[in-house]
């Protein structure tokens, strides 16, 4: 038996990153339990509060009032939470009212599903069939650092077809690949859940060249930025190409929940249905859900909006001129402090969550073995005072560790 995995080593993956998760688990930075006592503070089940440095509501959606009543206004007028049914049997109209709203809103066919992993776990393993292409199947590329969500389908779809992965953003590599092979489809991130931008006005160069298919995980930009919060990925295209698929979550800067699916060719959409994974098999999103995204497309055409937008990017620049980051702020909200270890990041956060500040000590497999780091993410609604005062602490801490660093870190 060949037992070279070339594409999935969950086993490994495990074996590698354990104890540190262990180690998360014990000095009480995951596995926490919260209750919300107002905008961004929280207050886990060892009496700790904290303001939420590692959230990805960046607009500060998650607590709006609009959202809430809309998701409870939908309960109330459809007298049920769902429809006991796969999608593909039986929907509640109201679902394909909201999807109506969201192809109006996007520009584009939206398809919506109960999260984005399984929009990707619905669109990819279809697209690596070539069954959108008359059959002829595709060599399906993945950036290095498309998300998990993304990457833990290569080996479905090495089931298919074949797959490759390519360094991250690595244009050059890609170009190369699109001219020995006549279907490719490069699989990204727009904005990466762990920080930077896929440069993707050199990628639609290479599919204006090359006729490259595009499938980009938009979930990190979406809302915070393009006209009316539609993203950063469906902003370099008029209309989506036939060969260019986008997925989101709504669970994030959108402020609802769930998923969705955009693309070109509404000719697709009864196979994506059929077919789609858990798109078929799974329940659709409920009245509550849907709810609160129409109430999120109503802001999202508001003045509030662009409200938003602005104090999001002005947060974003004072965290980058505290912290005398050279050159402009990326628009990402996604910020990584560095550090040695896994222990260090472990540390570190620690000390923040005993300073009342929650950021995320990321390791292995999150990031690369040599790239721990704290992620940091940033909101709309947080006071420039709040991100100072983080900072103070952040670089004390720092200070703090670089005296420690040769001595052990125990929990």
């Amino acid at each position: 038996m060949n037992n070279v995995k070339t594409h999935s080593n969950i086993s490994k993956v495990h074996e590698t990153s354990s104890p540190h998760w262990n180690t998360a688990r014990r000095s009480r930075t995951s596995q926490l339990s919260v209750t919300v006592n107002g905008d961004n503070s929280l207050t886990d089940q060892y009496g700790r509060d904290f303001i939420h440095f590692c959230t990805t509501s960046y607009l500060g959606l998650d607590y709006a009032q609009e959202i809430q009543q809309g998701a409870i206004k939908a309960i109330q007028e459809q007298a049920t939470l769902r429809i006991a049914c796969s999608r593909n049997r039986c929907r509640l109209a109201l679902l394909d009212n909201y999807q109506n709203a969201l192809s109006d809103h996007f520009n584009a066919q939206a398809l919506v599903t109960l999260s984005c992993s399984s929009a990707s776990a619905a669109m990819l393993p279809l697209l690596a069939s070539g069954i959108f292409n008359g059959g002829i199947k595709p060599l399906m590329v993945f950036d290095r650092f498309a998300h998990y969500s993304m990457n833990h389908l290569k080996a479905l779809c090495a089931e298919e077809t074949s797959v490759m992965t390519i360094g991250h953003n690595d244009v050059t590599a890609l170009e190369d690949i699109c001219k020995t092979n006549q279907h490719v489809i490069y699989v990204a991130d727009s904005f990466y859940s762990m920080g930077g931008i896929s440069p993707i006005t050199e990628i639609v160069s290479l599919q204006s060249k090359y006729g490259l298919g595009l499938f980009y995980d938009d979930s990190h930009a979406m809302s915070i930025s393009g006209t009316c919060g539609t993203g950063y990925a469906r902003s370099f295209f008029t209309e989506l190409p036939e060969n260019t698929f986008i997925v989101a979550s709504l669970a994030k800067a959108f402020g609802a929940s769930g998923g969705v699916i955009l693309y070109g060719d509404k000719n697709i959409t009864p196979v994506i249905e059929q077919y789609g994974g858990p798109v078929n098999w799974s329940q659709s999103l409920n009245a509550a859900g849907i709810g609160a995204g129409m109430a999120s497309l109503a802001i999202h055409h508001s003045a509030l909006l662009p409200r938003l937008q602005k104090k999001l990017s002005d947060n974003i620049h004072h965290f980058d001129q505290l912290r005398g980051t050279r050159g402009d702020s990326s628009p990402s909200p996604v910020r990584l402090i560095r550090c040695l270890s896994a222990e260090e990041c472990i540390w570190l956060s620690t000390k923040l969550a005993e300073e009342g500040f929650l950021t995320s000590p990321v390791f292995f497999p999150v990031v690369p073995k040599s790239s721990p780091a704290i992620r940091i993410t940033l909101r709309a609604d947080m006071k420039k005072e709040q991100i100072s005062v983080f900072l103070t602490k952040l670089n004390s801490l720092m200070t703090e560790r670089e005296v420690l660093n040769e001595k052990p870190v125990n929990f």
